[in-house]
């Protein structure tokens, strides 16, 4: 039987799939990362489940999460999307979404990419736990790392985004490898990022 982190329903072919092949990969596209911090903040309250459930909608819905085209979005898009029943219909998070896409404009005006800012945040590997099992994964859903990440982006003007959200984005975008030592994707993920050539 392959082993998984403890997450995952076996019996979820969806949540498998996000699980083996997504979460925790190294990723340097910046409308996927833009798209994981948006979704992100739309899961606070929810299951991520849900959120995955509905991405391709999201997707649909948000211009592919092309964060130049969704700056662009106005009164008339909001009320357009929260009409919308394939997504999570919430205006704070909505407003927040094109607010985010917005101050994502100013990033890369500064740093160059999403990338290159987001990636600043990875955590030195001396500082994580030397063995990953579900016990010590409940207590890890804030990092100071996360904590700096979510307090800059805040200071920059984004919306929806705390250190508990700041730190699943982070996993999920390969800054650190949550995967369970006894995961079968740890090692295939920490070949990933050992190959990984972090943005600058």
């Amino acid at each position: 039987m392959v082993h998984r982190c403890f997450w995952v329903p076996e019996d979820d072919e969806l949540y498998r799939a996000y699980h083996d092949h997504e979460w925790g990969r190294p990723v340097a596209d910046d409308v996927r990362l833009f798209e994981k911090i948006c979704l992100e903040g739309f899961q606070a309250g929810l299951s991520w489940r849900t959120i995955l459930a509905k991405r391709e909608n999201f997707r649909r819905a948000f211009a592919g999460f092309d964060f130049r085209a969704v700056a662009e979005f106005g009164p008339a898009d909001i009320e357009r999307l929260v009409t919308d029943a394939g997504i999570v219909r919430h205006r704070g998070k909505i407003a927040a979404t094109i607010n985010n896409a917005r101050r994502a404009l100013e990033v890369v005006d500064e740093f160059g990419s999403l990338a290159v800012y987001f990636w600043r945040f990875e955590p030195d590997p001396a500082t994580r736990p030397f063995r990953l099992d579900p016990a010590t994964l409940r207590t890890m859903s804030i990092r100071p790392e996360s904590e700096a990440l979510a307090k800059d982006l805040r200071k920059r003007g984004w919306k929806f985004i705390g250190p508990t959200t700041a730190y699943a984005f982070m996993q999920a975008m390969g800054l650190v490898n949550d995967h369970e030592n006894d995961c079968f994707a740890r090692e295939e993920v920490q070949a990933e990022r050992e190959a990984f050539v972090v943005p600058t």
